[in-house]
């Protein structure tokens, strides 16, 4: 089992050092938190170990899993990494693409595994789905959140969009070409609501909309691609897969026909793939160490963190033009 040890006790440090102290495959040697009382009260209430360091946290591990906020992202993966370790690390990966292409490359020269928390990626309505989406020419996400105080220190871009920038990456092999945005500051100092168009050289146009002052939650993506269109719900983890095929001769009662006006016709079916419930932070967490143990590459590399941010400040950016 790999040793592994959290920095921050935040609220997802806690869910973190809770699944982590159950995991199979790693061994939770503590954690520290800049907080005395918090990481005094955290220690008092979980029984876990509470360093007094950094440093010393790091020392006694092979793998620490940074759940800082995202200002200290940086300093906290250049240390760990210095050190020799492995590291996991939050999103969005750093505050700056400079900050990232740092840890990025710092990692590669220490030969330092690392593993970024885009967490939708284990989403179990999306893995269901991946492996369906192919070549996709027009993707659609909602994703809205009720206002909540924390997570307001940065753009929405980077508190919640930035997810789907990740999975939208990570299923369009194409370079981005442009993007087009607006963001509107509503209750914050920085944009609550943004919209913005990624255009690939291939093609392909994401249009992408966040939230975090709406009434309800949503979390929804759509792909659409050659003969069929994907919906992938990541809040309530369902899914839905309609394609299309050439139709029957004789088509049956119930199959459901299209013809187009050059008189091709088409049968619509659901190719709906089964849904299996997990928890996403433990699978992320879990996979990593098989990336570990295994020798193989994580499933969301520094590499696509780093792109993820690039791609989310390009959208700020363009709320200063």
């Amino acid at each position: 089992m790999l040793k592994v040890g959290v920095l921050g006790a935040g609220h997802l440090g806690k869910i973190h050092l809770r699944l982590l102290n159950q995991s199979q495959k790693y061994e939770l040697v503590g954690f520290y938190d800049p907080n005395s009382d918090n990481a005094d009260k955290v220690a008092h209430e979980f029984g876990y170990k509470k360093f007094d360091t950094i440093s010393e946290l790091i020392q006694a591990v092979d793998v620490v899993d940074i759940v800082t906020p995202t200002l200290s992202h940086y300093d906290c993966a250049i240390e760990v990494i210095n050190a020799g370790k492995h590291l996991f690390i939050e999103k969005p990966i750093a505050n700056t693409v400079a900050e990232a292409e740092e840890i990025m490359q710092l990692a590669k020269e220490r030969n330092v595994k690392g593993q970024v928390g885009h967490v939708e990626r284990f989403n179990p309505a999306f893995t269901a789905t991946k492996h369906k989406i192919e070549n996709p020419m027009f993707i659609e996400t909602h994703r809205l959140a009720e206002f909540n105080p924390r997570g307001t220190d940065v753009p929405v871009v980077l508190d919640l969009m930035i997810h789907d920038i990740d999975v939208i990456l990570s299923v369009v092999k194409s370079k981005v070409q442009n993007i087009y945005a607006s963001g509107v500051s509503v209750i914050s100092d920085t944009p609550d609501i943004a919209n913005a168009r990624i255009e690939f050289e291939n093609g392909c146009v994401a249009n992408l909309t966040a939230s975090r002052i709406s009434m309800k939650n949503m979390r929804k993506s759509r792909f659409f691609q050659k003969d069929a269109y994907i919906s992938v719900d990541f809040l309530d983890k369902v899914c839905e897969v309609v394609k299309m095929k050439d139709a029957p001769e004789v088509p049956g009662d119930f199959d459901m026909i299209l013809q187009n006006a050059e008189g091709i016709k088409k049968q619509i079916y659901f190719d709906n793939p089964d849904v299996e419930a997990n928890n996403a932070i433990l699978d992320e967490l879990e996979t990593f160490a098989d990336a570990i143990n295994n020798n193989t590459t994580p499933v969301v590399t520094l590499e696509d963190g780093t792109e993820a941010l690039r791609v989310a400040h390009r959208i700020i950016e363009c709320f200063k033009s």
